[in-house]
């Protein structure tokens, strides 16, 4: 997901115009009626804190979600038929225990084909398994009702300019607003997913389109998975969206796989100067990364109303209609949710206190997008852009699940570990971590031993600083002078770290020399103490001194004259 709270200034004014000037009295746009932002994610960044999720529930293995949903948007209506089949994964399970909000009125439960009892609470039903024989089950619920709009908009009856925007976005616990099920990140599961709204509407779903039949003014798109996924990722949007398509070709020519973009017909032009990138993208992270894990479905993005962003929905990217404007000023978040196809789709997290290796991850990969279209400056850009001196939040189980400390800091975390082990184990890293748990669910303690097994370094520091206990960045104040040493120049660099949270971070700092002949040195050194002496014997007297001249640290460094000399050991 990419939510937009950090907005470069040529951005900001493009939006303020699109938005309010072109947007608003043209389209029309009817939102749903919905919390304010601060609300919205304090409440999403609840996670399963208050109860939504049941021990019982880690009992259950679901294996495939079957939904059949008929859509009545002038009602705002939703019919569902849900058939959830799955494994009993512990012997003598009382109950089987579901998320499903209650003021969905069901007109059918059966279990393993016979009709059943149930108990709901506001976002919870159980089933007895008393009476069935065997580990597995198989669930059919009828049921119909207006889903309620939680979160970010679980599920909304929308409209611009006229025209019904039917869409779903359940990030990060709000599937059960609109289809039964397990909620939890880590049980992915089969998908097979028939919408059928009026005939004049465009219905589109994760996976591959199996099929399309028209009865009456009603039409039927039916969608399914041949990859499994986790309940937050299932989509829907439904509208009267025009479509073109791109192709990717995979990285050994085996396969063609579309891309299809789903848009309003007024934004059609300016979408296909917008996605025109999306090809090189997917060449760049599956060279990067391994290829594009859905290569058997499609990649795909739908235009929706959300206008905080977009939405890495497994297989269909779903972008806010203020984020198309035929200018590719919004590069950064389509690269953003192409790279969740790697990390947070086909890798996902364990839990929601991971969401680090989701949004940290394609956080990073907008910046070395950058990186491969314009070089290492680009990149430096790219990062500095997201650099902050307010991160107040731990990156692990952190109190917001989508604040700036996910993202950006998250970012600038990747960042530093490339810096820390260098790029050759960096990029094997990512590949192994990629193909380790590729269609299956890693916590960031899997990702710390990979790093560690391939970097051949014991990585505690690094990420109980970064990830685990720290907070906020590194300060640096320092000092430096020289002193003649026969032919030699010994230059002292005195460093003094003030920041609070951490009171000594461990980091490599490389250090820019510069000499009055317009040539530099680069040198690295280990900062291990608060306070530290840096030694380096030069051949030539310095002019100046630039610390992380490259931008590879999260920290400030702040030069000052006469500095005393620390107490630290020299190095």
């Amino acid at each position: 997901m990419k939510v937009f709270f950090r907005i470069h200034s040529a951005k900001i004014f493009y939006l303020i115009f699109f938005y309010f000037i072109i947007i608003l009295p043209q389209e029309g746009i009817a939102f749903p009626q919905n919390k304010n932002f601060e609300e919205i994610t304090a409440e999403s960044a609840s996670g399963d804190s208050s109860g939504y999720i049941r021990s019982d529930q880690y009992n259950i293995d679901v294996l495939s979600y079957k939904l059949n949903i008929d859509l009545y948007p002038k009602e705002k209506l939703l019919k569902g038929d849900a058939v959830i089949t799955g494994v009993v994964k512990k012997k003598n399970l009382e109950e089987l225990e579901l998320n499903f909000y209650d003021n969905m009125k069901i007109f059918q439960a059966m279990l393993n084909d016979k009709p059943v009892n149930y108990k709901r609470t506001l976002t919870n039903i159980s089933f007895p398994l008393n009476e069935i024989s065997s580990d597995t089950f198989k669930l059919e619920i009828i049921y119909e009702g207006t889903p309620k709009k939680m979160g970010f908009s679980s599920f909304v009856f929308g409209e611009i300019n006229r025209r019904s925007v039917v869409y779903s976005l359940n990030e990060p616990v709000y599937a059960s607003t609109w289809f039964p099920c397990n909620d939890i990140p880590d049980d992915k599961a089969l998908l097979d997913m028939r919408i059928t709204n009026d005939s004049s509407q465009v219905s589109v779903s994760n996976g591959k389109l199996a099929g399309v039949t028209t009865e009456g003014s009603r039409r039927t798109y039916h969608w399914k998975t041949y990859y499994p996924i986790s309940t937050y990722l299932i989509c829907l949007y439904s509208s009267d969206y025009v479509e073109f398509d791109d192709k990717y070709i995979s990285q050994d020519k085996a396969d063609t796989m579309a891309i299809t973009y789903f848009v309003f017909p007024n934004q059609l032009d300016d979408a296909k100067k917008d996605f025109s990138d999306h090809v090189d993208m997917l060449n760049y992270f599956s060279k990067t990364f391994g290829e594009y894990p859905f290569i058997k479905e499609k990649y795909g993005v739908a235009e929706f109303l959300w206008q905080l962003g977009a939405m890495e929905h497994q297989t269909i990217t779903g972008i806010g209609s203020n984020f198309i404007g035929g200018k590719k000023f919004f590069n950064d978040i389509y690269a953003h949710e192409l790279a969740h196809q790697w990390w947070g789709d086909a890798v996902g997290l364990k839990s929601w206190k991971d969401i680090w290796l989701n949004e940290g991850f394609a956080s990073y990969c907008e910046a070395l997008y950058a990186e491969h279209i314009a070089g290492p400056k680009a990149l430096q850009s790219a990062m500095m852009s997201k650099f902050h001196n307010n991160f107040y939040d731990k990156i692990y189980d952190p109190e917001d699940l989508f604040s700036q400390t996910v993202y950006d800091k998250g970012a600038w975390v990747l960042h530093m570990l490339r810096w820390e082990v260098g790029d050759t184990a960096f990029f094997r890293i990512l590949r192994n971590y990629f193909n380790t748990y590729k269609y299956k669910n890693a916590s960031i303690n899997d990702f710390k031993r990979i790093c560690e097994n391939i970097s051949g370094k014991n990585l505690d520091y690094f990420f109980n600083q970064w990830i685990y206990d720290g907070t906020g960045i590194i300060n640096v104040s320092y000092s430096w002078k020289t002193e003649k040493n026969g032919n030699d120049y010994i230059l002292r660099l005195n460093l003094l770290q003030t920041q609070t949270g951490v009171d000594t971070y461990k980091f490599p700092l490389e250090v820019e020399v510069s000499f009055e002949d317009r040539t530099e040195q680069f040198f690295r050194s280990a900062v291990n103490k608060r306070e530290q002496m840096i030694e380096i014997r030069l051949k030539k007297k310095p002019a100046d001194v630039i610390l992380d001249p490259h931008n590879w640290i999260l920290g400030t460094f702040l030069q000052k004259k006469n500095m005393d000399m620390p107490h630290g050991s020299r190095d």
